[in-house]
């Protein structure tokens, strides 16, 4: 008896939380990446995630870099992502001496399918009426560095970690913290490349078919539906239907799938490349 392999697809699991609302041999049992999605009712906490090299000196696995996609934002709602100036440590103890720490923070505003690449080291913070799909690598390391003053009913505020934080933190400003890209009609356009995942959107028009090939990507592919509804056949001739909100992991071993979209969608497609070695 021939075995198949076929796409799986999973339906979102909504986990309350305190703030409301392979092929790739070097990852053994763990898979590589995580896709959430998250709805602020309020300030998340100002946090930073360690690198790769921090996370293996400190034993704790890998890294945390990640991506945000705007999925919905309500009018005049905002995130953090880096510094608003120039700043060295002195300067952000100070700050963090005085609670005035969101004074030197960079505030972005958002729009709907807005999109923000936030690597290991850079300190950022989701705020109140924005729904996103984060996309990261697999880790539960955050350093907790400002939690807006909140105290609980004992009067105390939440665990902070600014010892951990401070060899984390990349200090340095950047022209940008917005990800630039175009998003074509019934295309896949690229949104981001990064050692860790590549990101694509694509975008079809109701009724229009669009053929993947896979064959050369020696990855899985995840697709997470963003709009509307789309069908896909696999090469095997299984068929089903993924709508807004859910997602499907194509294996590695299966090498192409074809979408037809049910009515205007638009999909995340994210896998991982292999990375060239340093001669």
């Amino acid at each position: 008896m021939e075995n198949k392999l076929y796409p799986m697809t999973f339906k979102p699991i909504f986990r309350e939380k305190i703030w409301g609302g392979q092929k790739i041999d070097k990852f053994g049992n763990v898979f590589p990446l995580l896709i959430k999605i998250l709805d602020a009712e309020d300030w998340l906490s100002i946090q930073v995630h360690p690198d790769d090299a921090l996370a293996k000196k400190r034993g704790l696995g890998g890294g945390k870099t990640e991506m945000w996609y705007i999925l919905d934002a309500e009018k005049d709602s905002k995130l953090i992502a880096g510094f608003s100036e120039k700043v060295n440590e002195n300067v952000y103890l100070r700050k963090i001496e005085d609670k005035k720490l969101p004074e030197i923070m960079n505030f972005e505003s958002v729009e709907k399918e807005d999109v923000f690449y936030m690597p290991s080291g850079r300190v950022h913070a989701l705020g109140p009426g924005v729904l996103l799909a984060e996309i990261q690598q697999t880790s539960d390391t955050t350093y907790r560095i400002y939690d807006w003053e909140r105290l609980d009913d004992q009067g105390k505020g939440r665990e902070l970690h600014l010892k951990e934080a401070m060899e984390a933190i990349d200090f340095d400003l950047h022209d940008s913290y917005k990800t630039d890209y175009q998003a074509e009609e019934n295309k896949t356009s690229p949104i981001i490349n990064t050692p860790f995942f590549t990101t694509n959107v694509l975008w079809l028009k109701e009724h229009k078919s669009l053929q993947k090939d896979y064959s050369d990507l020696d990855s899985f592919v995840i697709l997470l539906a963003i709009e509307g509804a789309f069908d896909y056949e696999d090469l095997n001739g299984k068929k089903g239907r993924i709508k807004a909100g859910e997602s499907m992991l194509i294996p590695a071993s299966l090498m192409g799938i074809k979408l037809l979209s049910a009515s205007d969608c638009k999909l995340l497609e994210v896998y991982i490349l292999p990375q060239k070695k340093n001669d």
